[in-house]
Order: structure tokens, then sequence, then C-alpha cells
């Protein structure tokens, strides 16, 4: 029995727009029934078109940002410098971004804590009596 072939990139990228086009089909018809107004299908695969043109942009550039660093992956770094021209959505991401480096030092520091607690069982009384030169 042989593998399925992997999926060409034309084909991948069809898959991710219908995929984009279902969800923002789904939001937008969550907020059709809340504002009481009608939304057409030409309306939303407009918007989706609008919306995977801007995830194209904004992959352009965070590729771009990265590469101009020398580096193959994107950080971060190239996100905040992305939303920079948008001081709501930057001070957004900056605030995510501290959460999330407190969070992990916090989580680093108790895994540390638990490490050195289970090193420390079992070895005596701990006053540094190793061998006399």
């Amino acid at each position: 029995m042989s593998t399925p072939a992997p999926e060409t990139s034309e084909a991948l990228q069809e898959r991710l727009k219908a995929t984009l086009w279902y969800q923002i089909g789904k939001l937008v018809d969550h907020e059709s029934l809340e504002l009481g107004v009608n939304a057409t299908p030409q309306f939303i695969g407009a918007l989706t078109e609008m919306v995977w043109t801007q995830l194209e942009m904004t992959a352009r550039d965070l590729e771009s940002f990265a590469h101009h660093a020398n580096r193959s992956t994107i950080t971060t770094d190239d996100v905040l410098l992305l939303a920079r021209r948008n001081e709501g959505l930057e001070s957004l991401l900056k605030e995510f971004v501290e959460e999330r480096k407190e969070k992990a030092k916090a989580e680093k520091e108790e895994e540390e804590r638990e490490d050195g607690k289970a090193a420390g069982r079992g070895r005596g009384r701990g006053r540094g009596r190793g061998k006399k030169t």
C-alpha cells in the first residue's frame, strides 16, 4: 500500500482559503443575527479575499524581518515590529509578551526549585565534608 502524495502548495492554499471562508462566514452569520442585518455570500467572499490578502502581506513582512535579521525563524520581535504603527495593537502585544515571559520565568523557577529539592534528598547533612588535600 502506498502513502498518499503530499498536498501541493496550491491545494494546501485552497484548503486554507476554504477554511478561512468557512470561519469568516460563521463570524458574519453570528454578527448578522446579533445586529439584525443580512450579509450576502458576495460580502462574505469579498471579506474573505480581503483578509487573505492581508494575511499574505503580513506573512511576507514577517519573513522579510526575520530574513533581514539573518534568521530563518519569525520571533515575537518581528511581530512587534510589524505592529509598531498600530499603537493599540502594539501595546496589547507587548503586554501579552511580557505576561508570557513572566509566566515562563515563574514556571522555570518552580521547576528548578523542585529539581533542587529532589537532588538534595538522601545526600547527607550537606556540610561540605569532601576530601581533604
